[in-house]
């Protein structure tokens, strides 16, 4: 029996991981037709979106982050690239992990996963939510433009 998609938009959070080389963690995922993205989830009832973000970055690379901050939500209706019929509310963060020297461990969720300059993150097949928060990173100042 196929899924009906939900009466009302999904909230859900995701970030934009760097490290102190100024790379971020790109993650290959089924979900979004094989392209690459970033690791985030749903927002359980009566989670914070920040609990919620922290939650799910552990579940999907078991990594921990620090200096969380909000960067933009992004209306996602019927995103082509998504795996299903879905309208997705995407509250997006950027953060740095916590040790450079942890392991990313992916969950079930993701194929593969890269650590990349910005510049570079940008010329890979990234889904297009991803693709928009890495470009408003840059222009807000989170990421050093391409030089």
């Amino acid at each position: 029996m196929a899924e009906l998609p939900l009466a009302h938009p999904i909230a859900t959070v995701g970030a934009l991981i760097t490290n102190q080389r100024g790379e971020v963690l790109m993650i290959r995922t089924h979900k979004w037709s094989s392209r690459w993205g970033i690791p985030g989830g749903k927002i359980k009832r009566g989670e914070t979106s920040e609990a919620a973000l922290r939650r799910e970055i552990r579940e999907e690379t078991s990594l921990e982050l620090e200096g969380i901050e909000f960067v933009m939500v992004q209306d996602c209706i019927e995103p082509p690239e998504f795996e299903r019929s879905a309208h997705f509310l995407l509250l997006n963060y950027i953060a740095r992990c916590v040790n450079d020297e942890a392991p990313v461990i992916l969950n079930d969720e993701a194929e593969e996963y890269q650590w990349l300059p910005p510049n570079v993150a940008m010329t890979i097949e990234l889904n297009q939510p991803t693709r928009v928060l890495i470009e408003e990173s840059i222009r807000r100042g989170f990421l050093p433009r391409a030089s």
